[in-house]
């Protein structure tokens, strides 16, 4: 085995190897897991607490139409005060409706609690009040049948959109391809950081101990960046491989479980493309049969891996050039910040490239280097041209070249260099050394 592999094994053991990789490794499945299951247990196990309302109607006219149900339940009363109620044992609140709700143009509707009220308590109340008064000023028009015609006339249409080209023949959805575009720039994001930082720890940790110096006497410096860089990312390429397959197999063997059958029924025949049968709610519907569609996710996950592999190269090699070239930690926030800048710009121009994914502000942030992996990721989901996808991509993997070979310039002058904290100029001079 020739050096580099022997410095990438060694990275890759000693990492695997900690228990805390093991740790995040498992857990992080089982959090996920926790996430999806948690909606559903909520709702089969806890459910909400009845709310006992008693309510002084001064109208007259509302109390009759509220209806109580297996949350809230109304019962009306009269020639009690606020505070003689709240100190009954069967009440939960007290609603105040005054006498002119049904004529006053923003009528206050006052409800008084012993504690905090719930968000679904208050939409069930302002829910109810208004349907009543809608219902009773209809009334007041003598037009028979107007509610039935008012509700004849209501329009809820489902927009479904479609690329008019030869590439695509599926439909889309915009606000379905903003979320997945946005989930997949925080994981470049999360991945560029945490695991890039790795690199640059792991070297001042070793310069600190002077083992760097002994390691070099048989390695060249490149060939032990190179193997830094390379031994921790395959680390967090095992970590996505299992994550992969443990969610995987959540996805096909629990999920199915907590799934009720219509919604089940509903994503097949979303799937098969009659979405006239969907009886559930249709954005829910198209995002279970987005994330079933096979061939597109992989797809996705395909463009994802590249940018991930030459992102990652590119900025842990800038990682990996500052810790070489500073003594401690501590030394090292003013030069990473100028590294983790065009990162957290990426993710905010993200937002910007989801929302107009055909925008020059989308297209040329996708194209430049440093910010392309997260930028790019945000428009992959919606269908852009594959040549841009190329071009982005081909510019990534000759800049992150550049990238490697002016970092591994920094890293053989720095790990021998102690007591001086550069600059960006003197690394840049560095740089220049033959």
């Amino acid at each position: 085995m020739n050096n580099l592999g022997i410095v990438i094994e060694r990275e890759y053991r000693e990492r695997v190897a900690k228990k805390s990789f093991l740790i995040t490794t498992l857990l992080m499945p089982v959090l996920m897991l926790m996430l999806m299951v948690a909606p559903s247990a909520m709702l089969f196990f806890g459910g909400q607490s009845q709310s006992d309302i008693l309510v002084i109607d001064n109208s007259g006219v509302i109390v009759p139409h509220l209806k109580s149900d297996e949350n809230v339940r109304y019962t009306a009363t009269s020639g009690i005060s606020v505070d003689s109620a709240l100190r009954r044992d069967d009440c939960t609140g007290v609603l105040v409706i005054p006498r002119d709700v049904v004529e006053a143009e923003n009528a206050k509707v006052r409800l008084f609690t012993n504690g905090p009220s719930s968000i679904s308590l208050e939409e069930n109340i302002t829910g109810q009040i208004n349907s009543t008064i809608e219902d009773i000023r209809l009334r007041q028009y003598n037009i028979d049948n107007l509610s039935e015609i008012l509700d004849k006339v209501h329009s809820e249409i489902v927009l479904s959109s479609k690329r008019n080209d030869k590439e695509s023949d599926e439909e889309s959805s915009a606000g379905l391809s903003f979320g997945l575009g946005i989930l997949l720039t925080f994981v470049l994001y999360m991945f560029l950081l945490i695991y890039g930082q790795m690199v640059m720890t792991s070297i001042i940790e070793e310069k600190g101990n002077r083992v760097l110096e002994l390691v070099v006497s048989s390695v060249k410096p490149s060939q032990l960046m190179m193997g830094k860089i390379v031994g921790v990312a395959l680390v967090a390429l095992t970590q996505i491989v299992i994550w992969t397959v443990l969610m995987g197999a959540m996805i096909t063997f629990v999920l199915p479980a907590v799934i009720p059958p219509e919604l089940a029924a509903d994503i097949a025949s979303a799937n098969a493309g009659n979405l006239d049968a969907v009886s559930s709610d249709i954005d829910l519907v198209k995002a279970f049969a987005m994330f079933g569609n096979i061939g597109y996710m992989m797809g996705i996950m395909f463009v994802l891996m590249l940018f991930l592999v030459f992102g990652f190269l590119l900025y842990s090699a800038l990682f990996a050039a500052i810790g070489s070239a500073i003594d401690n930690i501590q030394d090292a926030s003013q030069l990473t910040t100028i590294i983790t800048i065009p990162i957290i710009l990426g993710l905010i121009f993200s937002f910007q490239a989801a929302n107009d994914p055909m925008g020059p502000v989308a297209f040329w942030l996708s194209m430049f280097p440093l910010t392309s992996p997260m930028v790019m990721m945000a428009r992959v989901p919606f269908g852009i041209p594959a040549w841009e996808i190329v071009l982005s991509i081909a510019i990534l993997i000759v800049s992150t070249l550049f990238i490697i070979w002016m970092a591994g310039k920094i890293y053989r002058v720095g790990i021998f260099m102690y007591g001086k904290k550069p600059n960006l100029k003197e690394l840049m001079r560095w740089v220049k050394y033959k």
